[in-house]
């Protein structure tokens, strides 16, 4: 009785989100529609009530979706991807929405406020999103500051990235800033992502190139923390450069992945695209990372994640956890809700009882 309610509350809200609020956001500027939804998001996170409707109206649970991974429990494997919830002010209402975690960030050592100009292009046909933001961040101190004392109700990511800058071109300078942010919040979050992927910044992406890699890891293994370390990758690196980077990370405290960030092979301007486009690269990534490291690492699979069926796919493929942004925007926030009950009629469906029996099964 519970599933068939909860079936007909997310039908109604997706044919409402659908043929109402998206049909007038897409009226406006993406990055606009972002920072309204965010301010919305924050306000219902303010107040008590407000986060009980929420979750009445969006939040699903079941102990076959539960995981405890690197001692972080988990209750579910859908999480919000690192550049939605730039500064971290929605921590208080995603858990409402249903989220089983999220990634606050990139975060930089420096204040940034990007790059200049339209920075997002909706792609309908796609079903993708073009990035072009340049990590935009209130800067490491500030942000710390803020959530120091906060009590999370979710596990938390900390993604990390270098100040969008000529100053942090130069590759000390580069692994000076990443190191800052790292010593800001070793006592808020439950895990760290490395993020040497972003597609809009100076410098492109120079900490995939192994020797310098190895110096930036060398330097975090420095910093004393029990936190699981991950790295962020881009999709577009060949298998060689793959193999190369886990060569690397094998000397290093490195725990897993994030499969993946944005992908720069398109034709379609500036930018780096998301969504349906990225999801056969970002699926290889997974899979390839996933028997090269023979299922001993963490991955988180970003990329395409529309549906259960989709989730499903990267599990089997070896993620373990979960992240989406554009599927929430092209089909609504009750997607989070329609993934997870989804998932659950699939892993009844091939005989498991918990999601970290699928994990890698194909």
């Amino acid at each position: 009785m519970k599933d068939t309610l909860t079936d007909l509350r997310n039908r109604f809200l997706h044919f409402f989100y659908v043929h109402f609020y998206k049909r007038i956001f897409f009226c406006f500027d993406p990055e606009n529609v972002h920072a309204a939804c965010s301010r919305f998001g924050m306000l219902l996170g303010t107040n008590k009530l407000t986060r009980r409707i929420s979750s009445f109206l969006f939040n699903y649970s079941n102990p076959a979706l539960e995981q405890k991974i690197h001692g972080i429990l988990f209750k579910n494997p859908i999480g919000l991807s690192a550049g939605f919830d730039k500064d971290g002010y929605l921590t208080k209402i995603l858990p409402s929405v249903g989220f089983g975690f999220e990634e606050i960030g990139s975060i930089t050592a420096e204040p940034c406020s990007g790059n200049p100009g339209i920075r997002m292009w909706r792609h309908p046909e796609k079903k993708s999103i073009r990035v072009y933001i340049g990590l935009k961040s209130e800067g490491a101190k500030k942000v710390a500051q803020r959530l120091q004392k906060t009590a999370f109700q979710f596990p938390i990511g900390i993604s990390i990235a270098k100040t969008n800058s000529p100053k942090t071109c130069e590759t000390k300078a580069g692994i000076a800033d990443y190191a800052e942010t790292f010593k800001s919040f070793l006592k808020i979050g439950d895990y760290f992502t490395i993020n040497i992927s972003c597609p809009n910044a100076f410098g492109g992406e120079p900490f995939t190139d192994p020797k310098k890699l190895e110096s930036l890891l060398t330097e975090l293994d420095k910093i004393p923390t029990q936190k699981p370390i991950l790295l962020k990758l881009p999709p577009d690196l060949s298998e060689k450069q793959i193999d190369e980077i886990l060569a690397v990370t094998k000397r290093h405290r490195v725990h897993g992945f994030v499969a993946s960030n944005l992908t720069k092979q398109h034709s379609h301007g500036k930018g780096g695209m998301s969504g349906k486009f990225l999801e056969k690269k970002a699926n290889a990534l997974i899979a390839m990372l996933y028997k090269k490291t023979q299922g001993e690492m963490l991955i988180i699979g970003s990329g395409g994640v529309f549906s259960a069926e989709d989730a499903y796919e990267k599990i089997r493929l070896g993620a373990s956890l979960l992240e989406l942004i554009t599927g929430m925007i092209y089909e609504g926030p009750q997607v989070i809700s329609e993934i997870n009950r989804g998932l659950v009629q699939l892993l009844k469906k091939d005989g498991y009882k918990n999601i970290g029996e699928a994990v890698g099964k194909n």
